[in-house]
């Protein structure tokens, strides 16, 4: 005689420190997903990700906000705009994604923020060089972080770059320049205000 299968249930998280109002507007962007895979599939980061962007817009439904927002799948979004562009329903998928990076960087935990800063100061490197200059930038990700320790977890990595030509200490071409993205950088930031 066969039994049947056990019923898995499960208990959705309370709705992350940043509100339940701003989670609820991304589940809204992406209600109408119907699971096809073409996000993940024109994804060029996607191999990098913990979670396929499919599986996290299911998570969302599902209410995993707190898996979901402790992925690191969001943070890799470059904004190509591949999955929004591709998408059968049209969804605001890359629109999605910006606003988890929202919502994680509002997060108390230390993991959340040090993500978030890394993203805020890549973004910061670009409005002001046109470009990331890498090594600017690792030095305002260090001095954020407040972590004597930090930068020697990364030397090896350092040194390795340093020799290949791909890090540059001092005048790499152009880096002194400084980049006329400030205009279209301050108008992003007045439309996701909303002004």
């Amino acid at each position: 005689m066969r039994t049947a299968p056990p019923v898995i249930t499960f208990t959705p998280e309370p709705p992350p420190a940043c509100g339940a109002k701003a989670l609820a507007e991304v589940q809204n962007m992406v209600r109408a997903c119907m699971q096809c895979g073409t996000c993940s599939g024109s994804c060029p980061n996607a191999f990098a990700m913990d979670l396929t962007p499919r599986q996290m817009w299911r998570m969302l439904l599902f209410g995993l906000a707190h898996e979901v927002l402790h992925s690191r799948t969001f943070w890799l979004c470059s904004a190509c705009y591949s999955c929004t562009l591709r998408c059968p329903r049209g969804l605001p998928l890359t629109s999605a994604m910006a606003a988890l990076k929202r919502l994680a960087a509002a997060e108390p935990d230390f993991a959340s923020h040090r993500k978030a800063l890394f993203y805020e100061e890549f973004m910061h490197n670009v409005e002001k060089r046109g470009r990331v200059r890498e090594t600017e930038l690792m030095l305002h990700y260090f001095a954020g972080m407040r972590d004597p320790l930090l930068p020697l977890k990364y030397t090896p990595l350092g040194l390795k770059l340093l020799r290949k030509g791909k890090l540059h200490l001092g005048g790499a071409p152009g880096a002194g320049r400084v980049s006329g993205l400030g205009p279209l950088f301050a108008k992003v930031r007045s439309m996701e205000a909303g002004t």
